[in-house]
């Protein structure tokens, strides 16, 4: 059994990501096929026939609802001056290690990452029901919380391009 909240949204994410890209190139080549909507028991059912339990498809599906809100404070933070130093809580320390905070503050140097979206990134990454959060779990989290936010369609592609570029990198 696959165990993770995690690994739902990543299979989630890979799964629904490549059949919306094919059904916008299908479209693109003016094929009539319609994109299909799938209700959530519909897409319950299929991620417990992938071998997820119920209570982690449950907790990443409400993890996945959360993804485009800003919460109040985080858009009260970027009203700060851009010149500012986000500085982490002793809660957020602990779960995100030094690699992960620098690849942070790396992604908003290269100006990929504006202060709201890093604030959801972060909320959203210590939503995760997992202890110990490493950068490979942090840059899946970048990935699906920039490809929800709306006006960040060239940072996503740039994100992505260099979270593929590592994985093929660690590979050889």
């Amino acid at each position: 059994m696959k165990e993770n909240i995690i690994e739902v949204l990543l299979y989630l994410f890979e799964y629904y990501i490549d059949t919306s890209a094919e059904l916008e190139a299908d479209q693109a080549e003016g094929s009539e096929q319609q994109t299909e909507i799938i209700d959530k028991s519909t897409l319950e059912l299929e991620l417990e026939q992938a071998g997820f339990r119920p209570q982690e498809i449950s907790k990443a599906l409400d993890w996945l609802e959360n993804i485009t809100i800003v919460p109040e404070e985080t858009q009260a933070q970027a009203a700060l001056p851009a010149l500012s130093m986000r500085v982490y809580s002793e809660q957020e320390q602990a779960r995100l290690n030094a690699e992960c905070r620098g690849y942070l503050l790396f992604l908003e140097q290269a100006g990929l990452l504006d202060d709201v979206t890093r604030e959801v990134v972060i909320e959203r990454t210590l939503a995760l029901e997992t202890e110990d959060i490493d950068l490979e779990q942090l840059k899946s989290v970048v990935l699906m919380v920039m490809f929800y936010q709306p006006g960040q369609e060239v940072a996503y592609a740039w994100v992505e391009e260099l979270v593929f570029d590592d994985l093929v990198a660690d590979i050889h």
